[in-house]
């Protein structure tokens, strides 16, 4: 990497990786908004949303920036040197508006999905549905190594979308693993960390912390969540970068089989079959799609919804190939 000398903190934030303009860094945001919205909803991945707004190989290069020559950096207190080297000013633009969508948008989406469920999941089924087109015209070719990675990535994520929750131990090993697990799914696209959160028993646990982070019990269980999140960052990061790298094309099948497999999960008619209190509201555990029951408002204004979801995408497509 480079070993040009900084003589200012300025001097080395601007030599990062990043936005080159206030334009760039406002979109960027935008784009992280997108994935923060996505994130606070058991069900949707905000990998997904990196995928559907274009930055998903570039959150992942920037997660794996810190790596062994950064560290090396900071042990040998070139911390100038280290900070041009990280992504950081990539990072700090697209982790301003993910944490201002989770703070901001969080209660929104939550009173959505509880009074207007069927219309938000239409919209999200439209998005979602419009991605797995344009990420699926990214592979050249479908024969062979790529048809079985869609087919694998299909299947896994219609199986881990459809498991029950189940009840599990509240050692802080385990909420290490579920750190490690949850953020992994997170940057995969159609896998939600927060449903994985679910299915590992943990996600009341987890959120029930965050109401009073300053208990010294509290902090520790989030310390260690957090712990386990860096530790599964920094090695999935590195993986996918590989895959990207040198498998490209059946790696973006995988992703794609992904989505299509987590739409059975996003299907906006639901027959709710068990449910489950967290954090006062009923979240749905398990639930069978059925058909709408007649063409009346509701199915006409879910279907327009989700036919905007699906050209929004589109038209963000076309926007960024008009643009090269």
């Amino acid at each position: 990497m480079t070993s040009q000398v900084f003589n200012t903190w300025k001097e080395a934030f601007w030599a990062s990786p990043g936005p080159q303009s206030l334009k760039e860094a406002i979109l960027l945001s935008l784009k992280g908004l997108c994935m923060g919205s996505a994130d606070v909803i058991p069900g949707v991945s905000g990998g997904t949303m990196a995928l559907i707004t274009g930055i998903y190989a570039r959150l992942i290069q920037a997660i794996k920036s810190f790596d062994g020559p950064t560290i090396r950096k900071i042990l040998d207190l070139d911390l100038k040197g280290a900070l041009a080297q990280v992504h950081i000013r990539f990072l700090l633009c697209l982790f301003s508006g993910i944490g201002l969508a989770i703070l901001s948008l969080a209660r929104l989406m939550n009173f959505l999905l509880h009074h207007y469920p069927v219309q938000t999941w239409s919209l999200f089924f439209g998005l979602i549905a419009a991605s797995i087109l344009v990420v699926g015209r990214q592979v050249r070719h479908w024969l062979g190594g790529a048809g079985i990675c869609f087919a694998a990535g299909t299947l896994g994520a219609y199986v881990i979308v459809s498991l029950i929750p189940v009840a599990t131990p509240e050692d802080l090993w385990f909420i290490f693993l579920c750190g490690i697990v949850a953020i992994c799914a997170m940057i995969l696209p159609g896998i939600s960390g927060a449903f994985i959160l679910l299915i590992l028993g943990k996600y009341e646990y987890i959120t029930a912390t965050l109401k009073n982070p300053l208990l010294a019990s509290n902090l520790l269980i989030i310390l260690i969540f957090c712990a386990g999140c860096v530790v599964g960052l920094a090695g999935f990061s590195r993986l996918l970068n590989y895959l990207l790298q040198n498998f490209h094309n059946s790696t973006l099948a995988f992703l794609t089989g992904l989505m299509t497999g987590s739409m059975q999960k996003i299907w906006p008619w639901k027959e709710i079959l068990e449910t489950r209190i967290i954090g006062g509201q009923p979240h749905v555990l398990w639930g069978r799609n059925i058909l709408p029951a007649s063409a009346d408002r509701e199915f006409l204004t879910a279907f327009g919804l989700a036919v905007a979801g699906f050209l929004v995408v589109m038209v963000l497509e076309w926007l960024s190939k008009e643009k090269t």
